[in-house]
């Protein structure tokens, strides 16, 4: 069975765009988390260049002031392009910041965002650039109040902080991602789950109604056969025919309605009637005797009830199926059962019948019988042969264990 995986929208949106794999390409539609976090970053970046024009106003000239200020007000608003273009905005901001001390709030800022999106190859290099670029910019566009040991420290200083914060965030977003797949991966196959346990129990149901109401219906289609094709046989036939079907039908309501109260909820007013064991293999075998047909009955097992319930079970399953069948395919043939076994040899039963030796009755059957025999039997931990018979007739011989 093909299990299909659901895997969460926004991953895979950012799957699509390449969000995931480093790729440029377009991005989804601003959230409203997606525009109150821009513009938060947007303030912050032109609070540092504010302060940055302040100084470079203090020990330059206007005109240079006024071209810090116009520069950084441009990189300000270059930041609503980072979520599409984090790396070029870094790179471009990395070299304008190295004349330009009012790009530098954008620039942590795009510095920020590469750190979130991007992997750690392409953020160590803009780290990198932007390291160089801010030791560079001591040099171009000193600060006397600072000096050049201290703004070389500082810059470097701050350039890790933004990327680790970056990297943290990223690392923290991706671990939520994995916790949201994971949950959904896990409900998809708690579904799976139950589906295939409904499936099992629907399955066994299906197989203990056919092994219990076959050989009640089977009884129903023979003996009403027989009435169709001989409406002049003596009363007492007639009568006899009449009792098993009327007992017949009366015993298929009973297991019928046993196994109804499989499905219903404790309490729902289900019937305990005992389940079928080895001991009750007699009763088996008088019931079908009762009926016309001529079974002998070999047990070797001295104490039926020394078997285990399963186990005893199965046996009374398989008998009961083999001698449905050899009823439907050789009415009037003799069936033999054979029950053998004593603990840590397991158990051993066959079922023979000869060829039939009149017509045989039309009776429609699924031809799943056996099949679900071998599939009870190996549940069992044994195994089932069946096939015809050297004589014409027909064979069943199945192993079940029997620990000692």
């Amino acid at each position: 069975m093909t299990r299909t995986w659901l895997l969460p929208s926004h991953l895979v949106e950012a799957a699509r765009t390449g969000a995931l794999d480093g790729a440029e390409g377009p991005r989804p539609r601003r959230t409203a988390r997606d525009w109150v976090v821009d513009t938060c970053l947007f303030l912050l970046a032109a609070f540092v260049g504010l302060l940055a024009a302040e100084t470079s106003a203090r020990y330059n000239s206007e005109a240079v002031t006024l071209a810090d200020q116009i520069v950084g007000a441009l990189a300000c608003v270059a930041l609503w392009l980072r979520r599409r273009w984090p790396v070029g905005l870094a790179v471009t901001l990395s070299v304008v910041s190295v004349v330009a001390p009012t790009a530098a709030g954008a620039l942590l800022a795009s510095l920020f965002s590469v750190a979130v999106r991007r992997p750690f190859r392409q953020v160590a290099g803009i780290g990198l650039l932007a390291i160089a670029a801010s030791t560079v910019q001591v040099f171009v566009r000193p600060d006397p109040e600072t000096g050049v040991p201290l703004g070389i420290a500082l810059g470097v200083v701050v350039v890790l902080l933004v990327t680790a914060w970056g990297m943290l965030v990223r690392s923290r977003r991706r671990l939520v991602e994995a916790l949201r797949d994971r949950a959904l991966r896990a409900e998809a196959e708690a579904e799976l789950r139950v589906e295939q346990a409904q499936r099992a129990a629907r399955e066994a149901i299906a197989r203990e109604m056919h092994d219990v109401l076959a050989h009640r219906l089977t009884l129903l289609s023979v003996h009403a056969g027989a009435l169709e094709f001989r409406p002049d046989a003596p009363p007492e036939q007639i009568a006899r025919a009449a009792g098993v079907i009327r007992d017949s039908a009366h015993e298929a309501l009973q297991d019928l309605r046993e196994i109804i109260g499989v499905l219903r909820s404790p309490g729902e007013g289900a019937e305990d009637r005992p389940q079928p064991t080895l001991a009750t293999l007699d009763t088996l075998v008088a019931e079908v005797r009762g009926a016309g047909m001529k079974v002998v009955l070999d047990s070797a097992v001295t104490d039926p009830d020394t078997v285990p319930v399963a186990t005893g079970r199965t046996v009374y399953r398989i008998a009961q199926e083999a001698l449905t069948n050899a009823r439907k395919h050789a009415p009037g043939a003799e069936v033999t059962v054979t029950v053998r076994g004593r603990p840590g040899d397991g158990l051993t039963v066959d079922v023979r019948n000869a060829a039939p030796s009149g017509p045989v009755t039309d009776v429609p059957g699924s031809g799943q019988g056996l099949i679900g025999l071998t599939e009870r039997a190996t549940l069992a931990g044994g195994r089932l042969d069946h096939g015809p018979a050297p004589d014409g007739g027909f064979a069943v011989h199945a192993w079940l264990p029997w620990p000692a």
